[in-house]
C-alpha cells in the first residue's frame, strides 16, 4: 500500500473553482482500480500545540493506492490530464510525497 500527500497551493480566489474540479474528478478517481482513498483536506487550525500551521491557500490531497503499478496508472488516466488542464490557473504549485508504511 502506498499514500499519497499531495500539497497544493492555490492562487487568490482559487478555492471554490479548485474544489468544484476535485469533486467533479473525485467519482472517477474513486473508480479507478486500486484506489482505497482520495480526499482533499484543509486545515483545522488549533487542534495540536504542536501543529504547524499551513499558508493561507493550501489544500492537502490525502491518497492512498493499493500498489505502484495503481498509482501509476492514476497519475496517467485521461481524466487527470483534464483535471490538470482544469485546475492549471488556480494553481501556483504542487508538491507530492509518495509514502509507504513501516
Amino acid at each position: 500500500m502506498l499514500h499519497v500527500i499531495a500539497t497544493v497551493t492555490l492562487a487568490e480566489g482559487g478555492f471554490d473553482a479548485w474544489s468544484r474540479a476535485f469533486a467533479a474528478v473525485r467519482p472517477a478517481v474513486l473508480a479507478e482500480d486500486g484506489c482505497l482513498a482520495y480526499e482533499a483536506t484543509v486545515e483545522e487550525p488549533g487542534v495540536l500545540g504542536a501543529q504547524a500551521p499551513l499558508p493561507p491557500g493550501t489544500v492537502v490531497i490525502v491518497e492512498r493506492w493499493r500498489d505502484a503499478a495503481a498509482l501509476q496508472a492514476h497519475s496517467t488516466a485521461p481524466h487527470m490530464a483534464e483535471y490538470r488542464a482544469a485546475v492549471k490557473p488556480f494553481v501556483r504549485g504542487v508538491a507530492i510525497h509518495v509514502l509507504r508504511p513501516l
